[in-house]
């Protein structure tokens, strides 16, 4: 009698711990809200810019850009992709990187700046890679072919 309470008794708490951390992972969280939403979207972003600012090879690709521009466009962007509430209305990525002929090395570096970015912003890293993933599916559109 005693192994079997202890039996039902273990069993009971294996599903509650079970059934707590599923509601925990599948709570519905957002990508949007694990980048902390509106103000987290935006301090990236900003954060990226400022990574741009800072590194000469891929700065030129900026430098005649409008900046506030950029910054609305990738804010959409990124909050769309996250499954935020933005809907992106910018161009797309075809047309706005066809005249800049940039390599796969120049694509990777910028992925780099992104990463420091969000590791400014203190993004935790599986949001950084879910992130990275839903980018991936840009990156045949901005290497120049």
């Amino acid at each position: 009698m005693k192994k079997t309470t202890l039996l039902f008794v273990s069993s009971l708490f294996i599903t509650v711990l079970c059934t707590s951390s599923c509601q925990t992972v599948s709570s519905g969280t957002t990508l949007y809200e694990q980048l902390g939403g509106e103000a987290g979207v935006a301090h990236i972003v900003d954060n990226f810019i400022t990574e741009i600012s800072f590194d000469p090879v891929i700065f030129k690709h900026f430098e005649e850009s409008d900046q506030q521009r950029f910054r609305t466009k990738l804010i959409e962007q990124v909050c769309e992709i996250s499954n935020g509430p933005c809907r992106y209305t910018g161009d797309s990525m075809q047309d706005t990187h066809k005249k800049m002929h940039i390599t796969e090395s120049e694509f990777n570096r910028t992925v780099d700046l992104l990463i420091n970015a969000m590791n400014k912003a203190k993004v935790p890293h599986t949001a950084q890679n879910r992130l990275l993933a839903r980018l991936k599916e840009l990156r045949q559109d901005i290497i120049y072919r």
